[in-house]
């Protein structure tokens, strides 16, 4: 008396599940924002994870707008985004200033041209498993530049 069983792969090492926290940079929650990354008033956090992307929550990007003699490149200004950006894996922008080589060391920083943060989320999600394997390579990753 055999049973048949139907063999069902449960974990398959060679294709992890890829999870990444990933911010937008914005003013209003619908549009990139045009300036550099941490200029952003706000960022919108999605969960991207098996193919779908989630939105989570907006953070405060209100640390460093007290002072707003800060120049680019300060610092104080990155420690600032980097303390908005706590706990997330990714930063996407549509540009980014000279304090770029700061934030790479905290997380992956990712440009794309386009305006609507909906039209972002979908270049994310087509291109997570590239901008998965860069974020993987720590302090020794690179900014990436994806495409429409």
């Amino acid at each position: 008396m055999g049973h048949d069983f139907l063999e069902i792969p449960i974990f398959n090492p060679r294709r992890p599940v890829v999870e990444l926290l990933i911010a937008f940079s914005t003013n209003d929650g619908e549009n990139m924002i045009k300036d550099h990354a941490g200029q952003a008033r706000f960022f919108d956090v999605y969960r991207f994870s098996e193919g779908k992307a989630e939105f989570l929550e907006r953070r405060d990007n209100s640390k460093y707008k007290g002072d707003e003699a800060m120049k680019h490149g300060d610092p104080k200004k990155a420690q600032a985004t980097l303390e908005a950006l706590k706990g997330l894996d990714v930063l996407v922008a549509k540009t980014y200033g000279p304090n770029l080589p700061r934030l790479l060391k905290k997380l992956l920083c990712v440009v794309v041209r386009t305006q609507k943060i909906s039209d972002a989320v979908k270049i994310l999600k087509k291109n997570v498993e590239i901008v998965f394997e860069e974020y993987q390579k720590g302090e020794g990753r690179k900014h990436l530049v994806l495409k429409p």
